[in-house]
């Protein structure tokens, strides 16, 4: 048996093959190792039937998780994985290497992700190149579902939404400034506290308001991200990854058309073409 994963700092996609074909799957949290410490993900792992039913046959992992950007953290998450999965042969890269992998198989192009987080790089067709993006949700993740419940939050504190908008969030989440307060600073996991307001985003993004708000956000991204990217390697195709890219795809073709950019191709599940790709 091969697993494959892809894991945001939210949630986690599992698919578990035999001779090629998916014999079960699974969605679990998210496993980010900055995030998430080796006794919860073995916590998270024991409490999923089919991972605790297929542990032992599963021969080979290959897991693409969120936050697994340095050799010590890939470490941590092989050495915790296998705890579990103990006659597994594992693999572990980070989600940008998944969602280069996902979109351009081994073909180069510049490859950005719009999910719980932003990100963005050239692939030459074997490893995204390096470069200083990676900022997390506090300095950086402009465009993502983690700046969008921050962008949100910030305008309910502010006073700033129009009343229409401010009725519905509050019937929505029935939330108050110090419960917002208490819950990014002195709660873990802000950042899945914040990526849990993308949702209103969606259910409301025909609202003038709140179409101000995704264009000013997709701006910033491409900005920040994609254009730096594209000067560098105007030749390439341009590819993003990511519930955010797909759930908001029209808007996001229109702020990549006002910069004179084509986007190639939109993904939202970068599982189902990396198992694809490590299956066959």
């Amino acid at each position: 048996m091969v697993a494959v994963v892809y894991s945001g700092s939210k949630t986690a996609f599992w698919k578990i093959t035999r001779n090629g074909q998916v014999v079960a799957h699974c969605n679990t949290t998210g496993l980010n190792p900055c995030f998430v410490d080796p006794k919860t993900i073995l916590q998270i792992l024991n409490k999923k039937v089919v991972l605790v039913n297929h542990a032992e046959n599963i021969k080979k992992i290959y897991f693409f998780a969120a936050g697994a950007s340095s050799s010590d953290r890939k470490e941590v998450l092989a050495k915790t994985l296998a705890s579990f999965f103990r006659y597994s042969k594992i693999v572990v890269e980070n989600d940008l290497f998944g969602a280069a992998k996902a979109a351009c198989y081994n073909q180069p192009g510049i490859v950005g992700m719009l999910g719980s987080g932003a990100h963005c790089a050239y692939f030459d067709g074997k490893k995204p190149l390096n470069n200083n993006f990676g900022l997390g949700y506090i300095l950086g993740d402009e465009g993502s579902s983690n700046y969008f419940g921050k962008i949100l939050l910030k305008e309910f504190l502010s006073k700033k939404m129009p009343k229409d908008i401010e009725a519905k969030f509050i019937l929505t989440y029935n939330l108050d400034r110090p419960q917002i307060l208490e819950r990014i600073y002195n709660k873990p996991q802000a950042n899945i506290f914040l990526t849990s307001f993308f949702d209103f985003i969606t259910h409301n993004s025909k609202h003038e308001y709140i179409c101000k708000l995704i264009d000013e956000g997709f701006e910033k991204y491409f900005e920040i991200y994609i254009l730096p990217t594209w000067l560098k390697h105007k030749d390439s195709e341009l590819h993003i990854v990511g519930k955010v890219a797909a759930e908001l795809e029209d808007r996001l073709r229109l702020a990549a058309s006002k910069y004179d950019l084509n986007i190639k191709s939109i993904i939202k599940e970068p599982i189902q073409n990396l198992l694809k790709h490590y299956i066959n």
